[in-house]
């Protein structure tokens, strides 16, 4: 894979269109990518991945969508990045642009565009772009596919790591598996392991609810037996804990048989012995039965005797009533109309004491014609009412005329004040709108000076800050850099000591009769001895030790110093150098004014709108006091027509009403009068008609009773009975009857008759006996059902034990597998001998692979001293862990890497970065990979290791592969010619390429 282009519009910190041309920089094959911190160095890295899979590297992936457009970009301007590279042999660009809140082109308000993605391949044949996919899915899985790789592994390979493998080689085995685990994404086979480990716990987990399921049934069997049974002293996982539970359930079911079989023999015998008290009670139960049947009839045929009087004269009484039934109808008929004749004669009365004194003689038809009288005097009256609800009429509107004249009145007033003071009010009001305007115009000017003023006060706080950080760098990097020249003085003096006294330690390695290392002789006559304050190797690796250490925290510190200085240039460079209390009162100053302009500019709203309501207010009272002129003159031609007619009609009806009040007063005299002519007149005839109706009835009842054998009509109503005394007087003759046939029937009766002449019978004895065996039988029922109970409930839970006992068989096989398969993968098992991991074990496959593929690299950069192996030698708790050692061929020692220089460890570093990426290569199916950048890690190189690294970064352009560094160090823009220079300002960052 090859870069050839990229081109970035309001990414990130770039505010414009920006462009990197990757062939020109990859034409010296090492190219240096540099520029202040935060210039936006990242976000060229973050700009390639991003075209590539749609999302930025690593923890910056909360930076998608809306976030990844830059704040310095244009608003109608969108957010745009396209990359152009060959890969597998085809030449592509990809544009990707993420979503995008832009303004809307019609009204108020942002939209959100969604974001787009194109993918086009340059066509050699037709020296054209042809375009190949605008989707989203389709434009990922292809160009996954061409790379072979995922975004992870792009980055790790790509984008190289170098800081992580540096931490690497001095990590502990923990450390370097966590590290190994991130890049080669091994948490599958933890997940393996925590998987079975989990399994292992579930499954004996359920080992152990099967075992106390099991358990539980064999407590409810013992509740069940009784003594019958006895349960094992094991615990739930115990082993034999099932054959023991099925032995002693069948040792209790066999119990429980025998027990089952003697409550039966008992049931017989105390039902035979029911049987025969339940017979002998029911027949003292008849025999009482019968001699109190014959008791009672005797006794209810002796009631009946002394009842006799009382029903001859009921049957007397009931013959009368059927004889008065015959007069009944007379007697209805009587009583009818004689109250129709009370009531008529009552209404009549009524109808009389409403009229005058003057009618009290008069008959029906005397008053019928006084009420035809009053009648035709009655309608004369009509066109007088006519004539008085005109007048009323007049009158409503006389009274109308006037309110209106009075309302009218107060408009003029009212709208005379008003208008009055229109010239002063819309003065004062045009003075606020002017002085709103002004105040406005003032806010927007100050409002423009407000923001600047407000970042120079923060650009130099933040000064202010970064001074005092630059000053606090400076005092540390002094105190480090005399505690490293203090510990490299202490290590070369502790070295020369231990040259001077070299002889003495050679001394003490001789052997008699084994030749001498530096003379060859076997005779060693006087050797050397060690004097006092002797230094040797161990005393002289320590010193060393602290010596690197030193050097490493003052580097530390220079960079630490370096940083801290450029950012206070920057900040000085935008506040200036104007004290900042200075600053933060011009600010408040200007903040101040802008407030007072501000609320002073507010007022212009209101004002504006005051105006217009006082000149609507105007137009409207100045219409109120025209109309009320014009309705004052049409009053006054009304008013003199309505008072010449009112004299008219008051003439007529001071006629027509005569004495009364008005003519309706009139009018309502006659209507009552005429009203109770007319009723008194109709109840003096229903009088008459009802007397000569009564007297009819009288001669029919009175025959009528002579007919059916009374003396008078009185004695055949006294005779007669209503419907309830009939029925009551009936139901009693009936059960009278009814009584005496029953008696006779019991007296009849021929074993009525026997059991009267027998002994009386003994019942209460008969009731305890059959008691007693009643009792007997429910006790042996009772010990028969708990004894069947006892034999189902154990056939059924030894049952249930037993299948319980078979299915835990399959299940603590399964445990016993999951849990040795558990204990492999974890190193706990006997039969793991290195007592590894899973995750160990592959991460040290994965470890020697990358130790393989270094050591390549790392002999070409040290000239063939240094090898990487791999080692698994148990460290901590007995198991193996993942080292890596250094072989240097010079000394023939074995170390670990931890033990290398700063020098050293960066080749290391790099030789691991490398040969990851070789492997990570391999696996993605060996796509080449001809641009390549490597992350931070050269400030902390002295000067001549600076050039030996350049000189291997400049060895991996062998087959035309470039390699561009990303450093903020200053020394590498003398080495490195070909540049791409990042530039930072206030409206956003820009590219400048150099030196190609």
């Amino acid at each position: 894979m090859r870069l050839h282009r990229l081109d970035l519009t309001a990414f990130g910190p770039f505010g414009d269109t920006q462009s990197v041309d990757f062939d020109a920089l990859s034409a010296a094959g090492l190219f240096l990518l540099h520029g202040p911190t935060g210039a936006g160095k990242t976000s060229v890295l973050d700009a390639v991945c991003y075209a590539l899979y749609g999302t930025v590297p690593g923890a910056r992936q909360s930076g998608q969508g809306l976030t990844l457009r830059s704040d310095h970009a244009d608003p109608a301007v969108r957010t745009e990045v396209r990359l152009e590279l060959s890969v597998a042999g085809r030449r592509l660009e990809i544009t990707r642009q993420p979503p995008w809140e832009r303004l809307k082109k019609r009204g108020s308000g942002t939209t959100l565009d969604k974001a787009q993605t194109w993918l086009r391949e340059y066509d050699a044949k037709g020296a054209a772009w042809k375009d190949l996919s605008r989707s989203h899915q389709e434009i990922g899985e292809e160009i996954t596919q061409l790379l072979g790789m995922s975004r992870e592994q792009f980055c790790q390979v790509v984008l190289l790591p170098q800081g992580d493998f540096a931490r690497f080689l001095r990590a502990d085995a923990g450390a370097r598996g966590q590290l190994l685990g991130r890049l080669f994404d091994t948490q599958r086979f933890a997940d393996v392991e925590k998987r079975l480990a989990e399994r292992r716990k579930s499954t004996e987990a359920r080992v152990r609810d099967g075992d106390a399921a099991l358990l539980a049934d064999a407590h409810r069997m013992q509740q069940a037996a009784g003594d019958a049974m006895e349960l094992p002293d094991l615990a739930p996982g115990d082993p034999g804990l099932a054959d023991a539970v099925l032995t002693a359930a069948a040792v209790a079911r066999s119990t429980a048989r025998e027990r089952r079989a003697l409550a039966n023999c008992r049931l017989d015998l105390a039902e035979s012995a029911q049987f025969a008290a339940d017979r002998a009670l029911a027949d003292a139960r008849e025999l009482a039965r019968l001699q109190g049947r014959f008791a009672q009839a005797r006794q209810r045929a002796a009631r009946l005797a002394e009842e006799a009087g009382a029903h001859r004269e009921a049957q007397a009484r009931m013959e009368r009533a059927r004889k008065a039934e015959a007069v009944a109808p007379a007697l209805e008929l009587r009583e009818a109309a004689e109250a129709g004749h009370r009531a008529a004669a009552a209404a009549e009365a009524r109808a009389r004491a409403l009229l005058p004194d003057t009618f009290a003689g008069a008959g029906a038809a005397g008053l019928a014609g006084a009420a035809r009288r009053a009648a035709e005097e009655l309608g004369g009256l009509e066109s007088a009412r006519r004539a008085e609800r005109r007048l009323a009429e007049l009158v409503d509107e006389r009274g109308r005329l006037d309110r209106q004249e009075r309302e009218d009145e107060e408009v003029l007033r009212e709208a005379d004040g008003w208008l009055a003071d229109w010239d002063a009010t819309r003065a004062a009001l045009q003075s606020r709108i002017d002085a709103a305007q002004e105040a406005a115009t003032r806010a927007e000017q100050l409002a423009v000076r407000r923001e600047p003023a407000q970042q120079r006060l923060a650009a130099a706080r933040l000064r202010d800050e970064l001074g005092r950080d630059t000053d606090e760098a400076q005092r540390t990097a002094l105190a480090s850099g005399a505690l490293a020249l203090e510990a490299k003085a202490h290590w070369l003096r502790l070295k020369e000591q231990r040259l001077t006294g070299i002889a003495a330690e050679l001394a003490a390695r001789l052997t008699a009769g084994e030749p001498c290392a530096v003379c060859g002789s076997t005779e060693h006559p006087a050797p050397a001895q060690k004097f006092a304050g002797h230094v040797d190797a161990e005393a002289e690796e320590r010193a060393e030790a602290d010596h690197q250490r030193a050097e490493a925290r003052h580097a530390q510190d220079e960079r630490r110093l370096a940083t801290a200085r450029e950012a206070l240039a920057a900040a000085t460079a935008a506040a200036g150098d104007t004290p900042t209390d200075r600053l933060a009162a011009q600010a408040d100053e200007l903040e101040q004014e802008y407030l007072l302009a501000r609320g002073a500019a507010s007022d212009l709203h209101p004002a504006q709108e005051e105006l217009r309501l006082a000149e609507r207010e105007r137009e409207r009272r100045l219409t109120d006091r025209r109309q009320a002129e014009v309705r004052a003159a049409s009053r006054v031609a009304r008013r003199d027509g309505l008072d010449a007619e009112c004299a008219v009609l008051e003439a007529d009806l001071t006629k027509a009403r005569g004495s009364a009040d008005s003519v309706a007063a009139r009018t309502a005299q006659l209507e009552r009068q005429v009203t109770l002519l007319t009723e008194a007149a109709d109840t003096a005839r229903a009088a008459e008609d009802t007397a000569r109706h009564l007297k009819d009835a009288d001669a029919r009842l009175a025959d009528a009773a002579y007919r059916a054998g009374f003396e008078t009509p009185q004695a055949a109503a006294a005779a007669l009975l209503d419907d309830t005394a009939h029925r009551e007087l009936q139901r009693r003759l009936d059960e009278r009857q009814s009584q005496e046939a029953a008696v006779r029937a019991v007296l009849a009766e021929t074993d009525t008759a026997a059991a009267a002449q027998q002994p009386p019978a003994d019942l209460d004895a008969a009731e305890r006996t059959a008691a007693a065996a009643d009792r007997s039988v429910r006790e042996a029922a009772s010990a028969r059902d708990r004894s069947d109970h006892c034999c189902t409930e154990l056939d059924r839970l030894s049952a249930r034990a037993t299948a319980e006992a078979r299915r835990l068989a399959p299940l603590r096989e399964e445990y016993d597998r999951v849990a040795r398969l558990a204990a492999l993968t974890a190193g706990t098992s006997a039969d793991n001998e290195r007592r590894m991991r899973l995750e160990s074990y592959v991460l040290a496959a994965r470890l020697e692979q990358v130790a393989a593929a270094a050591t390549v690299r790392l002999q070409r950069m040290s000239s063939g001293r240094y090898t990487l192996v791999h080692s698994d030698d148990r460290t901590g708790r007995g198991r193996s862990g993942l080292g890596l050692h250094v072989v240097d061929a010079w000394t023939g020692r074995e170390r670990d890497t931890a033990t290398l220089s700063g020098g050293e460890t960066f080749f290391a570093s790099l030789a691991l970065a490398l040969g990851l990426a070789d492997v990570v290569t391999d696996e993605a199916g060996g796509v080449r990979l001809d641009t390549l950048f490597i992350d931070e890690g050269f400030g902390s190189l002295d000067d001549q290791t600076l050039d030996e690294v350049l000189d291997v970064l400049d060895s991996l352009r062998e087959r035309d592969r470039s390699v561009g560094i990303v450093s903020h160090v200053a020394d590498l823009r003398r080495r490195v010619h070909a540049q791409l220079e990042v530039v930072k300002d206030r409206s956003g960052s820009v590219l400048r390429q150099r030196g190609v």
